[in-house]
């Protein structure tokens, strides 16, 4: 049986419009909410959205103590895309500014602990040390609480609040969502595993990283 023309146009202007409503470039249909992240509903923008964003975070964190800085930056901008807000690259070039040198200390303070952890872990498998196994599991532990801080505070560094009190709000928020707190753990060993794979892989591992840090907090959680 076929199909009436103007039922099939119908129903193409229905789709057209439901599109529209949840991305947010059209009106809102009435009997719609509006949608909470009006960007996250074009999926292939945010995913190149992630994969730009991943690109000029490796480029500003070459000098590895500045990768704090620029996780932030990245963070920020894509928070901006995902609520439909300004999210022109100059705006993040200027949170780089503003984050860049209270976070050297940041970098410097992460690069020296991780240097200092995977050490242990190296001593531990080498056998000259007792207790190896021991101390090759708090090794591991003490990057996996290294890595969370660092994208926690990233994820909740604003100029307003600086670097001070993004690190002291990182207790707060593990403390109110430990699964969350699990999931960024596993981001951090995707990024350590993908870039230890074969090294260029961290552009988008960690343009992907910088979206988990967005998305982890607002997912939904069961009650």
């Amino acid at each position: 049986m076929a199909v009436p023309e103007e039922m099939t146009l119908s129903r193409s202007q229905e789709r057209a419009a439901r599109r529209a409503a949840l991305s947010g470039s059209g009106p809102t249909r009435g009997e719609m909410p509006p949608a909470r992240f009006p960007g996250a509903g074009a999926k292939f923008a945010l995913f190149g959205e992630a994969m730009l964003i991943g690109l000029l975070i490796t480029l500003i964190a070459l000098p590895v103590i500045t990768l704090p800085a620029a996780l932030a930056a990245g963070v920020r901008h894509l928070r901006r895309f995902i609520a439909a807000e300004d999210s022109r690259l100059g705006l993040f070039w200027t949170d780089v500014k503003r984050a860049i040198l209270p976070g050297l200390v940041v970098g410097a303070a992460a690069l020296v602990l991780t240097l200092i952890l995977l050490l242990d872990v190296d001593l531990a498998r080498s056998g000259f040390l007792p207790g190896g196994p021991v101390i090759e599991v708090i090794g591991w532990a003490g990057l996996a609480a290294l890595s969370l801080a660092l994208l926690a505070s990233a994820g909740t560094w604003t100029p307003e609040i600086g670097w001070r009190g993004a690190l002291r709000a990182v207790p707060g928020l593990v403390r109110a969502d430990i699964a969350g707190a699990a999931y960024l753990v596993v981001t951090a060993v995707f990024v350590g595993a993908t870039t230890w794979a074969l090294v260029p892989l961290f552009i988008p591992a960690i343009g992907c990283a910088a979206l988990a840090v967005v998305s982890i907090p607002e997912r939904r959680r069961s009650r």
